[in-house]
């Protein structure tokens, strides 16, 4: 196989940029490979760099004379220092190396020279369209002001997100002993230093005395203050000149550098932009690092993307027998992986643009909060990293010894949940004219007997007209109230210590359709009946359009309500919540896309809010006061102009005035031309916002998938209880399964009596071959 191509271009001197030229001209001497920077070979930005073992682990097997280089400059630690209101925790076992940014680029400057790569410095590039026309491959390293994907956009369809936080990269003249987390309330508002070191003194090195005074053994750190952008102009930023902002952050943070100074180079305040593309190649040009991807400083990976997509190129080249399967095979390989690292990088500078909220926790449980906030670092995984620290902070938080956090219980008025896990709403569309069966019977007291603390019913519809589909369970006859009686009672007797509860709701214009499994949101073929919605807008094109509820027909509705909450409560529910999200009928009246009325149910969020919590007091007269009441949102329609995650709080605030217990929190569902940012956990910052914001409990939704999450999430403080909906149709005793995983046996969850012979993990064959005990020499 001929290796492909032999005429290289590079643009951009910077790690990936180097890194690629160095392995495409190392896996085949015949490249010819130039390497264009505009920049002097000593001119960079910010001070040190992180790289994972997993990425030295590729490079060592790449190019083990690179790796042995960077193994020699290598500073090493374990801990993570979090300080937070003069109170430092230290959390250990995470295990970070880094170096100086110089010092890379001059391990690979000097590795490139020695493969024969021709390095053009102080030398501004020719177009990737030019280059293209005459090498076979062209390797677009320039940054994330990429020439390159913007001269063709058309081709790559970028899109550029800028974020609300300031930052400054900076370095001090001293090693951290740990990777530093610290924040500073200021009269402006709150900015935080991210500091680590990438320099150790010498250990030959002992202080000596020159002109100038005494020369102190030499160490330095990479420091980066960061602040949200009006904190920043608060604080007068936008008016200094460098050397002003650099003496003022390190006035600001003067505790944690000892009252040492920083310094600067080339340093400038920025807002983080994360850049995507829709495609990473075209033609025989193709983007690597920050020029196809960027990822947040504070999960440390740009770097690390960078010279993991050099590799992955170099080996898809290699292996592929055209340069056009080659680069498809190289998008295809580190697609999921940068988007993976994306999400997590999105989930930490969101953290970070939200660190306000979080200032109000114990000092421990925000050092937690700290470490698990991009997902990647969670429960189970610090626990292992550093037990001692890890059962601090389950101390503090109440858990009992040997109690994982998903496993306390959790108080709602007179009910209390023994655990912290629900079974979240799921329509099953399996009832006859609206009543429950026997399948009903077995689903959801399979689920209580699985051992979650709260068993959600689907969405139990209030009338015949407010049915989603005609397999739509309701509350709206006497036979439907004594077959979900029968269920409830299964609930409490089998399976003592769950609670059920019931979630009441209209479907408005998005009813009268297909059951799920012969096209959701379609609309009947026939035997259809009318709609009804806050305004006449059909939920897509095709579907039904509904007709505007007048004043008197609201009033109608309202009593569907309360009436079938009266017969909750007689067929001995638990809890009842109150569905206010997904595009259905309270929901529809909340969301500016669908509701366009002009009288005092539209407008303002207030009017719009109008008629939910009009719903909401008449349901809570009747619904007995000792039993609590939630109430499901949809946090964002994930839509231009539709409610954002501002609306949001104003909506879960309103509820909690008028006596919601908990706000459970979900998304979208609301148009039909939503764009959701699906991925792990992607609802849970709406709900952690609403929780530290307004101190509402919360129900997080969405994308919870393990009993880890579960654990991180409720320790961190960013939620109360966890609803999982698919993990429990694949196991229906996740809970219990759960505990019987992480060995816990307490009164946060309850085998069955029958099913107690299953609460260990069953035997399995013995994997593990027999180490060999003598070693015989040759």
């Amino acid at each position: 196989m001929e290796p492909l191509p032999l005429r290289v271009a590079v643009i951009g001197g910077g790690p990936g940029g180097l890194y690629a030229a160095a392995l495409l001209k190392r896996l085949d001497p015949r490249r010819d490979v130039t390497l264009w920077e505009r920049s002097a070979p000593d001119d960079t930005f910010g001070f040190g760099v992180v790289l994972s073992d997993e990425t030295l682990g590729g490079i060592e097997h790449a190019d083990p004379v690179v790796h042995a280089a960077l193994q020699a400059e290598f500073v090493r630690w374990d801990d993570i220092d979090v300080v937070h209101r003069g109170t430092r925790h230290t959390s250990g076992g995470h295990g970070f190396a880094a170096l100086g940014r110089r010092r890379l680029l001059e391990i690979l400057h000097e590795r490139c020279r020695q493969l024969g790569v021709n390095l053009r410095f102080r030398s501004r590039a020719p177009s990737a369209a030019d280059l293209a026309r005459d090498h076979d491959l062209v390797v677009a390293a320039d940054g994330v002001h990429s020439a390159t994907r913007e001269a063709h956009a058309d081709a790559f369809r970028p899109r550029v997100e800028e974020h609300r936080c300031r930052y400054i990269w900076l370095a001090a003249d001293f090693a951290f002993d740990a990777f530093r987390f610290e924040t500073a309330e200021t009269e402006h508002g709150v900015m935080q230093l991210h500091g680590y070191p990438y320099a150790r003194p010498s250990p030959d090195h002992h202080p000596s005395t020159g002109p100038s005074g005494p020369h102190l053994p030499v160490g330095a750190s990479t420091v980066i203050v960061e602040m949200r952008e009006e904190v920043w102009r608060a604080a007068g930023f936008d008016e200094l000149d460098v050397r002003e902002s650099v003496e003022s952050c390190a006035k600001i943070f003067a505790d944690a550098l000892g009252g040492r100074g920083l310094r600067s180079n080339n340093s400038a305040w920025t807002a983080f932009r994360t850049v995507v593309n829709e495609k990473w190649s075209h033609g025989n040009v193709v983007l690597v690092g920050d020029s196809a991807h960027t990822a947040h400083f504070s999960i440390g990976s740009g770097t690390k993307l960078a010279v993991e997509d050099a590799l992955a190129l170099a080996a898809c080249l290699q292996e592929q027998p055209t340069t056009a399967e080659a680069l498809a095979a190289y998008e295809a390989e580190r697609r999921p992986v940068v988007a993976s690292t994306q999400r997590a990088a999105r989930a930490s500078l969101e953290w970070f643009e939200n660190l306000g909220l979080y200032l109000d926790q114990p000092a421990r449980q925000f050092a937690f909060n700290l470490l698990t906030r991009s997902r990647r670092v969670t429960h189970d995984n610090l626990r292992l990293r550093d037990p001692r620290f890890t059962e601090a902070v389950e101390r503090d938080f109440g858990c009992p010894p040997g109690t994982p956090p998903m496993f306390t219980p959790l108080r709602l008025r007179d009910l209390t949940l023994r655990n912290r896990v629900v079974v979240s709403p799921m329509d099953m569309y399996s009832s006859q004219d609206g009543v429950p069966g026997d399948f009903h019977l077995v689903h959801l007291g399979a689920r209580a007997l699985g051992g979650a603390g709260l068993v959600m019913t689907e969405m139990v519809c209030v009338s015949p007209g407010g049915r989603i589909t005609p397999g739509c369970a309701g509350l709206y006859t006497p036979e439907q109230a004594t077959a979900w009686r029968r269920i409830t009672e299964f609930a409490h007797t089998q399976a003592p210590g769950t609670a059920v509860g019931v979630q009441l709701g209209h479907s408005g214009r998005k009813g009268s359709t297909k059951l799920m499994w012969e096209g959701i949101d379609e609309p009947l073929p026939d035997g259809n009946w009318p709609l009804v919605a806050a305004s006449p807008l059909p939920y897509k094109p095709g579907s039904q359009t509904p007709h505007e509820l007048t004043t008197g027909e609201l009033a109608d509705v309202r009593e569907q309500f309360t009436s079938a909450a009266l017969r909750a409560a007689d067929a001995g529910f638990d809890l009842l919540e109150l569905h206010c999200a997904h595009g259905y009928l309270l929901s529809g009246f909340l969301s500016p896309l669908s509701n366009h009325r002009t009288d005092a149910y539209g407008g303002s969020l207030t009017n719009r809010l109008r008629f939910p919590l009009e719903v909401f007091d008449a349901v809570r007269d009747v619904w007995p006061g000792d039993r609590p009441m939630t109430v499901r949102i949809s946090a964002t329609d994930w839509a231009d102009g539709g409610t954002d995650a501002n609306d949001a709080v104003e909506i879960a605030r309103a509820f909690a005035a008028h006596g919601a217990d908990a706000i459970d929190v979900s998304t979208g569902q609301v148009v039909a031309d939503e764009k959701p940012a699906y991925g792990r956990s992607y609802q849970v910052p709406f709900a952690d916002r609403i929780r530290n914001e307004t101190g509402i409990p919360v129900i997080s939704v969405g994308a919870i998938s393990s009993w880890d999450d579960v654990n991180s999430l409720i320790l961190a403080g960013r939620t109360d209880l966890c609803a999982l909906a698919r993990p429990h149709l694949y196991d229906p005793h996740w809970t219990l399964h759960a505990a019987a995983e992480q060995g816990y046996a307490g009164p946060g969850v309850a085998w069955p009596k029958p099913y107690e012979a299953g609460s260990r993990p069953p035997q399995t064959g013995r994997l593990d071959a027999p180490k060999p005990r003598l070693t015989l020499g040759g």
